[in-house]
């Protein structure tokens, strides 16, 4: 029997695991790694299909609020 493991969404369970924590728990490196850890989550979720539709999402919000503006 083969187990596979997708990268992106092992990463994404770490992350969620590392957020809950408290944030007076943790140190200014803890937040780096996280941070890094997000950014490498977006790469490469990114070339996906569910990235494409947040993509999309994103991009439908920033141009209502822009529009608001006007």
């Amino acid at each position: 029997m083969l187990v596979t493991i997708n990268v992106a969404v092992l990463l994404a369970v770490i992350i969620i695991l590392r957020l809950r924590r408290r944030t007076h728990a943790r140190s200014r490196n803890d937040e780096k790694l996280t941070v890094v850890m997000v950014l490498v989550f977006g790469v490469l979720i990114a070339p996906t299909a569910f990235g494409q539709w947040i993509l999309d999402v994103v991009v439908q919000i920033v141009q209502g609020v822009s529009q608001t503006g006007r």
